[in-house]
């Protein structure tokens, strides 16, 4: 049935094309004259002509490599200029009028100006690459900000590598951006550039003969460069988005995060101090004055009402949020599972811990979650797995995770009670130590973890 319905389309795309063929023919000879509109047969003649000339893939070739480096130059140089303005605003707020003024100002002003600053030689690469630019700055900026911050903000929790964090956080925001980037720059680069060589005129190139075609009144001969043109702007095009997918699917492996370079031995914990940790939002008091002592190696439930600021002080504990002028004492190197899954949905459940632990403990991931999950969610995209089995992951990526302390917020929520007993069980069994603060509502998860009870609101 496939095979059918894509032959049919295949002849569909060929009678459309015969019919268009027949209009220009029948409009060729309405006119009468080869000069004013040359036919099908003309054009197809002349370009035969072309192709058995010695110098037509020569001509080709020259054409390619000057549009090509200009749009290689272009997306670079965008890319790079749109990582920094995103690092760095005061950078986004100077670019921002010269990337207007680039996206502004005609092409062809720029063919003048060029060719009067240093001629026809590179003019080609120069109009492109100033065509590539802004167009590649701009959606690079967008994509970037369109990163999950909760994603961001659990990598350096994590402390995870840089090279992960590009791969499988930034790198999924950035491609519907540039996907819808590249499909007009690739073709905008061989209309502006094929533009600027019938302007320049360089030796070797397909825009002189379209120049020489119209000097001597050549239709036929010009119609034959520019489906020339046409075809190469449309493999140009495909092998360039056929890169970027294979880029985008492509998977390096897994960096190693500071946090696990050492051997998984036994963690030695360290007390907290707790002195009068408060927090304030838009003049709001959401934690007051919160003293107490974490002992290490030791369970605690922190307990309160929905919004009395449990996620709040387990993300000031985890550095993730700032307190009102009080340093939290100790306990710096730790794992957290946060209130949400914080899952990279487009890879499986395995990856999403093997881009905290690295790929060296694929073997060990896999053990560990087929603890609490079925061995056919393992390979699965986080996208395809309930939000149980989400939670599941979560809890396996931060308790693997190496440090002294332990923050879970919610970690059995949403979970039936089997499942809810089967994780309370693996988080004794590889609590290895530390120190364990587990947000909840429910006091049994204190009796099950055999923790101290911590209200947060007495």
């Amino acid at each position: 049935m496939q095979k059918k319905r894509q032959k049919n389309k295949t002849i569909k795309r060929i009678v459309i094309f015969l019919f268009w063929v027949a209009v220009w023919q029948l409009f060729a000879l309405c006119v009468g004259n080869r000069i004013l509109l040359a036919g099908p047969w003309e054009t197809a003649k002349a370009w035969l002509a072309n192709v058995q000339s010695t110098d037509f893939f020569l001509t080709c070739l020259y054409s390619l490599g000057r549009i090509g480096l200009g749009f290689v130059l272009g997306f670079v140089a965008g890319s790079l200029f749109g990582i920094l303005a995103y690092r760095f605003k005061i950078l986004r707020d100077f670019l921002s009028p010269l990337m207007t003024f680039f996206k502004s100002v005609p092409v062809a002003s720029f063919v003048v100006l060029l060719l009067i600053w240093w001629g026809s030689k590179g003019l080609s690469a120069a109009v492109v690459f100033i065509v590539v630019l802004p167009a590649v700055y701009i959606s690079v900026v967008q994509g970037l900000s369109a990163v999950d911050g909760k994603m961001l903000e659990m990598a350096r929790v994590f402390r995870m590598p840089l090279f992960n964090r590009f791969f499988y956080i930034y790198r999924p925001a950035l491609k519907p951006f540039v996907d819808s980037c590249l499909g007009i720059c690739l073709g905008m680069s061989w209309k502006s550039g094929v533009a600027a060589e019938v302007i320049g005129t360089p030796d070797f190139s397909i825009g002189e003969r379209m120049y020489m075609s119209k000097i001597y009144l050549d239709t036929a001969g010009l119609f034959a460069w520019t489906g020339t043109v046409i075809v190469i702007s449309f493999l140009f095009e495909k092998a360039g988005l056929f890169l970027w997918r294979r880029f985008c699917n492509w998977n390096p492996g897994f960096g190693r995060s500071v946090s696990q370079e050492t051997k998984d031995t036994k963690q030695q914990a360290l007390d907290w101090e707790l002195n009068g940790l408060s927090k304030t939002f838009e003049e709001k008091p959401v934690l007051e004055h919160i003293s107490k002592t974490l002992e290490s190696g030791k369970i605690y439930c922190l307990m309160a009402p929905s919004g009395a600021g449990k996620t709040t002080l387990l993300r000031i504990l985890a550095g993730a949020e700032s307190s009102d002028g009080k340093e939290v004492a100790g306990g710096r190197r730790l794992s957290m599972s946060f209130q949400e899954d914080r899952l990279a949905e487009h890879i499986s459940a395995v990856e999403n811990v093997m881009m905290v632990l690295g790929s060296e403990r694929k073997e060990e991931i896999c053990n560990h979650l087929l603890k609490l999950l079925p061995p056919e969610s393992l390979d699965k995209p986080c996208c395809a797995l309930s939000g149980g089995m989400k939670r599941r992951v979560s809890l396996v990526r931060a308790v693997m995770a190496k440090g002294d302390a332990l923050l879970l917020d919610e970690p059995f929520a949403g979970l039936d009670e089997e499942n809810k007993e089967k994780a309370i069980k693996y988080l004794l069994k590889n609590q290895r130590g530390r120190t364990v603060i587990v947000a909840t509502h429910d006091e049994q998860d204190a009796v099950h973890l055999g923790g101290e009870v911590w209200k947060l609101c007495e």
